[in-house]
């Protein structure tokens, strides 16, 4: 109610992951999804890497959006789409160097958004999201410059840095996680002050 309250357009729904913070249990979920009012959005984060299982997943939460956090083939993706008709699939890029941007241009197809992360999937405890680390812009502008879906720019953001990443990726929307948190908990002043900057940037005052 706090992101809402302060203009959050979607909320993220972090179901179990290997690492990061945030996780909650799919029944809070489902809670949460039922109670949060239109126009905003509900995004269920899936470390899921199989159609069958995100579908049982999706069924349980009931959230409008999937964010598929690690990389599912174009197969599953297919599949998804066929078997949840009207749920939009956003995919993560997690950004690690120049092939991000062929894999970002192979997936548009499959999928209805990109998120742009700084998460490391091949690591042995995979890092899928929540990293409190920025990655490198440049190949994020050329990934917006290039798709043709919304890109949202996710990746240690913070209230200080948010105007920088606007000017200089031009993403759809900005996600953010650590960067409003303390403790590993929502921090209201954090996220008052993300939101009055961004604000700002949309009014031209910053």
């Amino acid at each position: 109610m706090l992101a809402i309250r302060y203009g959050a357009s979607a909320l993220g729904l972090v179901s179990e992951m290997p690492s990061g913070p945030g996780v909650i249990n799919e029944n809070l979920i489902a809670d949460i999804a039922s109670k949060v009012p239109p126009p905003v959005a509900t995004f269920l984060l899936t470390s899921k890497q199989t159609a069958e299982e995100i579908i049982v997943q999706h069924l349980k939460t009931k959230t409008n959006t999937l964010q598929l956090v690690d990389h599912l083939p174009h197969h599953e993706l297919t599949k998804l789409k066929e078997q949840l008709q009207g749920i939009k699939l956003v995919q993560v890029i997690h950004v690690v160097d120049e092939k991000s941007i062929e894999e970002a241009s192979s997936v548009q197809k499959y999928v209805d958004a990109l998120l742009l992360d700084s998460g490391n999937p091949k690591l042995k405890v995979k890092e899928l999201g929540g990293t409190g680390r920025t990655h490198n812009w440049e190949i994020s502008r050329q990934i917006v410059k290039e798709v043709n879906l919304p890109v949202f720019l996710a990746g240690g953001l913070n209230p200080e840095n948010a105007k920088e990443a606007i000017d200089f990726v031009r993403p759809f929307g900005l996600d953010i996680c650590s960067g409003v948190r303390t403790n590993n908990q929502l921090d209201e002043n954090k996220l008052k002050l993300f939101f009055e900057n961004v604000n700002k940037i949309d009014s031209g005052l910053l």
